[in-house]
This record gives C-alpha cells, sequence and structure tokens, in this order.
C-alpha cells in the first residue's frame, strides 16, 4: 500500500469511526506502528484529523464540512471522471465560472489547457489556472479565502460576479437532491454560489455520487437551476430518476 493509499485509507477510518487507535489502523492498514505514528502526525498537520493518546479523533463536529485536505482524497478517480466530462461539455472560447471544491479543481487542471476564459473562486484554482504554459485566460476575482479551503467569499467576491456573465458556471455542492436542492455547509459559500448562478446562461454541478441525496444546512437553491448534472455511478439511481423528472440531464460517468 502506497503512503497517499495508506492516508486514505486512515483519514476514511477516522472520520466513520470518529476516534481510532495505533493498534487497529495497524491492523487495518498491514503497516508498522511506527509507520502509523508517522502518517497520523502528517495527517495531523494538514488538518485532516487530531492526535490522540494512543491513535486519532476527527476534527468534524455533526453537520460540519470536512476539510479540504481530507475531500481532497476522496474518490479521486470519480472526480478525474467527472472533470473530464465537465470539459467536454465547454466549447473553446466560452466564458467559464468555476466553483470552489475538490472536484472543480480537477477541471481547473482541464480546463487550464484549453482556450477558454475561466474565474475560478479558489485559491487552489487560480494557481493551476496561472501556472505556465496553459491556454485558459485566468481572471481573478476579489473576495476573502475562507481558512483551510481557500475558497472566496465576501463583498468583493459577490461584486464581481455581479459585474460579469458567463456562458457556463460549474457549481459544486455540499448536497443534493431533487426535493431540497443544492445546499452547502458555509452560508458564504451558498451566497457566492447563488451569485455564481445568476450571472451564467448555463448551469452545470459538477459532484461525485456521494453528495446526491444529502442536505447541508444553507440552501443555493432548487435543483431546477441546474441544467446539467455530471455525478459518477455510485450516485442513487432514484436520486437521479428524480432530478431527471425535474428537467435536469444527468451524466453519470
Amino acid at each position: 500500500m502506497s503512503n497517499a493509499d495508506r492516508h486514505s485509507v486512515i483519514a476514511q477510518a477516522v472520520r466513520e469511526s470518529g476516534q481510532v487507535t495505533v493498534h487497529d489502523l495497524v491492523a487495518l492498514t498491514g503497516a508498522s506502528e511506527m509507520t502509523i505514528r508517522r502518517d497520523l502526525d502528517v495527517l495531523a498537520g494538514q488538518g485532516v484529523l487530531e492526535r490522540v493518546r494512543g491513535g486519532a479523533r476527527t476534527l468534524l463536529l455533526r453537520g460540519e464540512e470536512p476539510p479540504f485536505a481530507l475531500r481532497a482524497r476522496e474518490a479521486v478517480d470519480a472526480k478525474r471522471r467527472i472533470a473530464a466530462e465537465v470539459s467536454s461539455l465547454i466549447a473553446d472560447g466560452e466564458s467559464v465560472l468555476l466553483d470552489s471544491g475538490t472536484t472543480c479543481l480537477e477541471v481547473a487542471r482541464l480546463l487550464r489547457e484549453r482556450p477558454v476564459t475561466v474565474m475560478p473562486l479558489s485559491l487552489q484554482a487560480i494557481h493551476v489556472l496561472s501556472a505556465p504554459p496553459g491556454k485558459a485566460t485566468l481572471m481573478v476575482p476579489g473576495g476573502l479565502p475562507r481558512v483551510a479551503e481557500g475558497a472566496l467569499t465576501g463583498p468583493l467576491t459577490l461584486a464581481s460576479l455581479a459585474a460579469l456573465r458567463f456562458d457556463t458556471a460549474v457549481i459544486g455542492c455540499c448536497g443534493l437532491s431533487a426535493t431540497e436542492g443544492l445546499t452547502a455547509y458555509d452560508l458564504d459559500d451558498a451566497a457566492v454560489k447563488k451569485a455564481g448562478i445568476a450571472s451564467a446562461r448555463r448551469i452545470v454541478a459538477a459532484t461525485d455520487g456521494g453528495k446526491l441525496g444529502r442536505t447541508a444546512y444553507a440552501h443555493v437553491g432548487p435543483a431546477t437551476l441546474l441544467h446539467t448534472l455530471v455525478t459518477d455511478t455510485t450516485a442513487p439511481a432514484d436520486e437521479i430518476t428524480a432530478l431527471e423528472g425535474s428537467g435536469t440531464v444527468v451524466k453519470a460517468v
């Protein structure tokens, strides 16, 4: 098992159990105690978990958004497939608003090589799109980065969105269902998503199947706002059917 795979397994175990011991993780991964302790120190430094005597515990409160460092390790292959499908839906020359989040960051890596104009809403995506020798034209909004997330929020971000009109907005989410619509964990993030949706001609939601059927507490808008949803094959079939019934085109890759 590689370091990255082991870190992913550990992060998931801590998230699901709330607290695990070093001995539990040794049995789960087959690694030595010394290796597991080293892994826990690394993950604690990244804000993925909290080190406690003999093991680690989750940093998450009920209903709290998992940290970016943890989400970036989850469903990586699915997020890359979703990103490839989203990129294929965008034509050369389009102006694109790109939401924050780990799935949208994968979209940024692909759009960087395309002759499109992109305004990303996270520091991570700005960094990716600004690296030479990409083909995309980068537009940088104002805003205040959320701590540890890099997502841009606040009056300057909202003003940037209000001043522009995009061909396509690629929106991520924390939860999506046909009945509850699009939701986020953070009220400021929800406000930015609303403004982004209002500024675009076409709305494409990009999210892994684990977000479907879930609801976070900050409402963004009804599912009927979405022209297209790109997700993966783990998405619940009943949610896909319900979303398609409300007029959303669903692509599960």
